[in-house]
This record gives structure tokens, sequence and C-alpha cells, in this order.
């Protein structure tokens, strides 16, 4: 029977077993059941279920939960979803067991103690590195059911998530100046990006009127009461370590524009009407001018008069003026958002005053070849009448006479070819301008040119190399270019640059201060390291630089001194008495050395000249004597060494006069002379003697020879008894040097000898004590007659002999023995 009713409604009437199926019943309502047994006799009590029982499907554990997701993974924490099961086994859900297990063990353990029902759950206080997998259960009121399926390996680390950015503003936006902008969006990403704003490239700074607003998840710039100066590129970046986003907008902050830009400027000026111009404003206001507005004022009247408010041409024509009278132009210009401040002119008097045109500026020649050039001017004022014709005049610089160029109209081109040039001639052009009044004055004229084709830059110069170099100074030298561009190299630009400066200063202010191929750099500092680098210029401009390879050190370079000898230092020097003795060398080494010249190893005479420069050095002796001649010493020295060379000087002059004259084998018609050489030949062999004599009466000296080379000389032909001096001279190429004299006179007459010795010596008669003695005369008496006969005796046995007496005859008798 159901629980609300009282009636029992039978089920079976035949069941044999101890169990049967009801059927038929409601879902969800409540019925007591009762059953009875019978046999053949009838039918027992019934026995009744104590409670009712409420119909529904038989309840289980609860399935799997469903979608368990890893929604967020950091170091150390690990954030997980999941949806419930698709059956609860009949019963609502109690709660849910979230189990984890380390990779690598073989246990689930469970990760929370507590009774969870959300189905969210953040496991926290895990380790760096460490990897994991999960699952998840359901519980009802029957138990536990089967764990959901597990998650992929989970390794414990920070997650990456790369920029997103969303914009809510398009490329472009126009403001109005004083309104408010605000530039908004979302963004995400992992780990939090870094959120910056540029306008043009700069960071946007906030101030009263500008406000950055960033959360977690947005993002947002607004300026209030917007002016001119906020218009620019705005740029927002959201950049984390795996990547950045960026954003762009054009900002416009649109205004009226700002007043025309003066002067007013009269191109003409009539009776009844003026042509004026302006220039546009400098800012448009972030929109293109539409519109300019123009109107006049009579100078003795408050009133400005309209002339157009429909033009966007920077020029306008006032019309409809009285003449004489002075007016004012008055300027405004328009854009789509409003109309600038007005641009105010001087005062101008409405007249005629036409007159030819003024004389155009010196005119420009360009694209000069050998037989054309191209003359470019301006145009001049036109005298308040169009110019209807350009007149172009040429002449050669030297002659006097201008010639036009062309008989054609030139108009309204400010240019024009001159053909027929000739090569290599030089050419000044002048421009006249015409209008109906006539011919106006010429233009000065052009700088002269040469025709000739057109110059182009030349080519670097070639190896430039640092040569030498002292504590303050650096040498370079260079090739020309291999290219001179067609034109004249004028010189050289040389440029230093301190290493690690940026600037580059000049060694040389121009280039004709440089012609030749190399340089001296001064006035650098003792001990830098300076770059130095080289420019060719010609007419048309400099070259591109070439580089000294490597960086130069400025110090004294040490090199020992050398001497490069001239002809005039070979090893022996001859100079004519009289001339000029010259002694020179190069001389080099770094630092410059110390020079000293030495005689013989003494200082040199004061008479000669000593010079010395920068590459050598130069000794000189005007009008050589015979004692200028020596052996010359030149010493150079300086910390690295020294060096000495000499030279032996021969002064070559006339020699000096013969020595030792002597006279022998005197007779009475002749004698010997004989000498030696002179102790100076005067640096030149003798060539021979001149021998002369003079009879002491007499004034006159008269030659016996003056070819003589031997050093003696047989005097003939004297005069028996006479007195005579002789004197001897020796002669070289260069002249006959000082006579030797006799110091006395020589008488010519034989000589006389001592006699012969006496003969036949022996004694007549002997005493004890004297011996007596007779001899005859002696062969030959020398030339005179004999006087006496000495007598001498000896000792027997002793060394010395004893005078005894000279005697006239031929006997004596020696006594005293």
């Amino acid at each position: 029977r159901e629980s609300d009713h009282r009636a029992w409604t039978p089920v079976t009437y035949t069941v044999t077993r101890q169990n049967a199926t009801v059927q038929g019943l409601t879902e969800g309502k409540a019925y007591f059941f009762r059953i009875a047994a019978e046999n053949i006799i009838g039918m027992g009590p019934f026995t009744e279920t104590p409670k009712e029982l409420i119909i529904r499907d038989p309840i289980t554990v609860p399935d799997r939960p469903e979608d368990l997701e890893v929604k967020a993974v950091t170091k150390n924490s690990v954030t997980l979803t999941w949806n419930p099961p698709k059956y609860n086994g009949g019963s609502d859900i109690t709660m849910y067991v979230l189990e984890s297990r380390l990779i690598g063990k073989e246990k689930f353990h469970r990760v929370t103690k507590e009774k969870m029902l959300d189905r969210k759950y953040t496991v926290e206080g895990l380790k760096e590195g460490d990897t994991y997998e999960y699952r998840v259960s359901a519980c009802n009121i029957v138990g536990q059911g089967k764990p959901s399926f597990c998650t992929k390996p989970i390794t414990c680390k920070d997650e990456i998530a790369p920029p997103t950015l969303d914009l809510d503003f398009r490329d472009k936006l126009i403001v109005r100046v004083g309104e408010a902008f605000s530039l908004t969006g979302r963004y995400s990403g992992k780990p939090a990006p870094k959120v910056t704003w540029l306008r043009d490239d700069i960071a946007v700074k906030e101030d009263d009127r500008t406000k950055i607003k960033t959360t977690p998840t947005t993002l947002c710039l607004g300026i209030l009461k917007s002016v001119r100066e906020d218009s620019g590129k705005y740029c927002v970046t959201v950049e984390n370590s795996t990547g950045s986003r960026k954003g762009y907008c054009q900002v416009t902050v649109v205004d009226r524009p700002s007043p025309p830009v003066g002067p007013v400027i009269f191109h003409e000026v009539h009776k009844d009407h003026m042509v004026v111009s302006w220039k546009p404003p400098l800012d448009d206001g972030g929109s293109e001018i539409t519109n300019y507005i123009i109107e006049k004022k009579d100078t003795h009247r408050d009133l400005w008069m309209p002339v157009t408010s429909a033009t966007v041409k920077t020029t306008c024509k006032i019309p409809k003026l009285l003449e004489g009278r002075e007016y004012q132009v008055r300027i405004y210009a328009e854009n789509l958002y409003g109309i600038s401040d007005p641009l105010i002119s001087d005062e101008m008097k409405a007249k005629d005053r036409f007159s030819v045109p003024d004389a155009p500026e010196q005119p420009i020649i360009k694209d000069v070849t050998k037989d054309s050039a191209v003359v470019v001017w301006n145009k001049p004022y036109d005298g308040g009448k169009p110019i209807t014709t350009y007149i172009v005049e040429k002449k050669e610089t030297m002659a006097t006479r201008w010639v036009r160029v062309t008989k054609d109209p030139i108009y309204p081109s400010t240019q024009f070819k001159v053909p027929d040039l000739l090569e290599g001639c030089e050419y000044e052009f002048r421009v006249s301008a015409e209008n109906e009044i006539g011919v106006g004055d010429p233009s000065p004229p052009s700088k002269p040119i040469f025709a000739r084709d057109p110059v182009a830059k030349p080519s670097p110069p070639i190896n430039p190399e640092a040569v030498d170099k002292t504590k303050n100074s650096v040498d370079l030298s260079w090739h020309p270019p291999r290219h001179d561009g067609n034109g004249k190299i004028i010189g050289y630009l040389v440029e230093y640059q301190k290493v690690g400066d940026e600037d580059w200063k000049k060694a040389n202010l121009t280039a004709d201060s440089c012609p030749e191929t190399n340089f001296k750099v001064t006035g650098l500092t003792e001990g830098l390291t300076y770059k130095f680098r080289v420019k060719a210029v010609n007419a048309a401009g400099e070259s591109e630089p070439a580089y000294v390879p490597d960086p130069v050190e400025v110090k004294d370079r040490l090199e020992p001194p050398e001497l490069i000898l001239d002809a005039n230092m070979a090893r022996e020097q001859h100079v004519k008495a009289g001339d000029t003795l010259r002694l020179s060398a190069v001389i080099k080494g770094v630092p410059f050395p110390k020079v000293s010249w030495k005689k013989e190893d003494h200082e040199v005479s004061p008479k000669a000249d000593i010079e010395v420069t920068g590459v050598g050095s130069k000794l000189e002796i005007r009008n050589t004597v015979h004692e200028d001649g020596g052996i010359y010493s030149l010493t150079v020295e300086n910390p690295a060494g020294s060096k000495t060379v000499s030279v032996k000087v021969v002064v070559l002059d006339k020699p000096g006069p013969p020595r030792n004259l002597q006279i022998s084998e005197v007779r009475s018609d002749s004698c010997y002379l004989t000498w030696k050489e002179p102790e100076d030949d005067g640096g030149s062999v003798i060539t021979n003697y001149v021998v002369e004599r003079k009879d002491v009466a007499s004034a006159q000296w008269l030659p016996i020879s003056s070819s003589s080379k031997k050093r003696s000389h047989m005097a003939k032909y004297l005069i028996e008894g006479t007195q005579y001096l002789f004197r001897v001279a020796a002669e070289n190429q260069f002249g006959r040097g000082p006579y030797v004299e006799t110091t006395k006179p020589i008488k010519a007459i034989d000589p006389l000898h001592p006699p012969g010795p006496p003969k036949n010596l022996h004694h007549v008669d002997v005493d004890k004590t004297e011996v007596s003695l007779v001899w005859n005369r002696p062969d030959r008496d020398g030339g005179a007659e004999i006087t006496g006969y000495l007598v001498e005796y000896q000792e027997d046995g002793a060394e010395e002999w004893t005078k005894f007496q000279t005697v006239p005859m031929l006997d004596c008798v020696v006594t005293g023995l």
C-alpha cells in the first residue's frame, strides 16, 4: 500500500520462492509491503515492513569527476580545477578527495585533509623542479568513487605566457584643443608584464594634465585639457621576460592656425591696386589651411574692408584703391577648426612707380664644360612692369668689351646655357633685365671661370705614413692621389685626433698651405697618442680622407747620428792658396746631434765660418793660406751615439825655401852647390830649382840654372879671385818659393890642400938623451909653399905623441929624451 493510503493492493497470489519483484510502482512514492504464507489449510498472518520504502534507483558510489585541468603552475604551487561526475551514484556529493603522486614513487597521497566541496584547489608548498601527477575522487553517502584520470606530469616552475594586448583605440585620433582624451586597453601575460607609454619615442611623464593608470589587466593613458604639444605618435609597450607587444596611435590635437608669417611683401604697387604676398603660418593647427581672409584699410579710417575670403594662395591682388592714399593689409589663416590671429602689413601708398628693372644679383655659373656654361640668376625687381626678356653677356676676363651671347629672347627662365666657348679661356658673365620701360643695369660680373670640363673631387691620397716624430711634432708623408678629378691638386688638408676623442682637429687651415706631399704636425703633447688623416683638395672640394694606418705616440725618436759626406769631405781635400775652403756634410739623427769641428784636436781657426742647420753643417775659410792645411775632424753626437769623420786639407801654394845650401869644391873658375828639398813642397811636386849668383860688388843676381830637377849644381865660368854670393829657390805648379842664400861670399880660387908626408925619415946620430933626424921634401906641397915641418916623438909602448917643435929645414935634433 502507498504510505498515504490505508488500502492494501495484492501484488501476486502464487509465489513459491522467498522473493518477489513488485512492478508498477511510481518513482518517488513511499510504500509499505506485507507478506503472508499459505498452505492447503489456509493463509497465515501477514508480516509488514517496519518502515516505508521510497521508490528510486539503487544508490552507488559516484562516477569519476571529469575534466581535471591544471590552471596555473608556479615554482611552488599548482592550481587545479575539475567538473563533477556525470552520475553522483544516486546521492549528493559530500566532498572531493584530491591526491598526488611524485613521479618516481608508486603511491598516491591525499593532498587535502579537510572536507572539500569546491572544484578548484591550489596545492602549495611544493619544491621547485619536482614533477607530480594528480587525480581527484568524489564521495557521497555510500562512499568514495573511482578517481579521475591522472593529469599529465606537472613540473613546479614559474608559468610563462607571452604578453597579449587588446586596445580600445584606433591608429589615428583627432582631438580639439582643450578637450580630454584617453587611450585604454587590456593586457595579460605571465609573469605580469611591465607597461610603458611613449610619445614620439620619449617616455610620457605624469603631471597635472597627464594621468597614467595601470591595473593587473587594464591600462589607460588620459590627458586633460589637451594642447597642440600633446600631438604625436603614442606607443604603449607591454613587456615581460617572454616578449613584448606594442600598440600605436597617432594623436593629432587640432586648433586654429597661428597667424601667417610676415612681413607682407608688396610686389606691385599701382595707383589703383597692389599685389602682396606672405608666408604660410608656422603652425597650421594640425589641419591644412583651407582659406586665407584678406582685408584692407585706409590708414586715415578705422574701418577694415574685405578683399577676399576665399583663397588658398599666399599672394593676392588688392583692388579698388584711391591714388595717393596709404593702405594697410591684414591677413587671417583659416582651417577646419577656426581662424587665426591676423598678420598686419606696413603702410604703403597707392601710386604708380614704373621704372626699368633693377640689376640682377651677381649670377652664378654652373655645369661648366670645355665649350659651354650655364648662367643662373635671380629675378630682380621688375620696376613695376613685367620683365619681357633677359640679356646675357660674356667677355674674356682680360678683354674690355662685353658680347651678347644670343639674340633670341630669354624669358621667363632665369638660367641660360651659353654655347661656343673656347676651351681654356677664362670668361665672366653678366645679366640685364628688360621691361617695356627699357633695359635695366647689368648685374655685377660673375666670378671668372675657365672653359674646361668639370672638375670632380680627387681620390684620397695614397699610403700616408708617419716618417718622423719628436716630443711635440710628427712628420707625415704620402703619395698624390691616383685621380685628380680633372683639376689641379691645390694642396692637402692634414687633420689629427687624440686617441679617445671624437673630434678631428685641423693641422693646417687651408690646403694651399700644404702643396707638397709631406707636412710637419706641430704643437702636439708629449706622451699622447694621435691618429692622422690627409685629404686632397682641388677646385671641386676635398677628397675622402686617407688614414695613417696606426696611431703614433708623440715622443723623441732616438736615432744615432749619421754623416753623409759631401764631395768636399773626401779623405784629402786640396785647395789653392787664396781660394775658399769649404767642408760640408749632411747630418742625420734624432734628436739632432751636437756638432763640433776640430783641427789637429784643437779648436779651428777663428777665421773659419761654421754654420749648423737642421740638416747639416758647413765650415768655410776664405783666402786660405798654407797654415790652414791640416787634419780637420767633424764630430756629431746625441744620446744615441756619436760619429766622427776626418779630412786632410792641403792648401796648394808655392814651395818653401830649400834647406842646407852648401858650397864645396871651390876652384878658380867653378864651385859645386848642394842643398836639400824644402820642408814644405806647397802640396805639389817640386818641378825644378832656380839657381842664381851675384858678384858681391854688383846689385844684380844672374841666373845660372832655371830647370834643374837635381838638388845640386856645378857653377862654372867664375872669374878667379872674385867673391860670389849664391841663392837657390824651388818651383812647383803654383809658383816659385822664397830663395835660400849663402851666408858669406865664396872666393873663386883653387883650393889649398895639406902637403904630402915628408919622405925617407931616418936618424943619423943617437945619444943617451937626444936623436938627430933627417928627411927629404914631400912629393906634393898642396898648392902652396911649405913653411915648416912639425916633429913629434913617442916613447915606446905609450899611446900619445908628444910635440917637440916645428923646424924650417929638412933636419932636427930631438933633445930631452
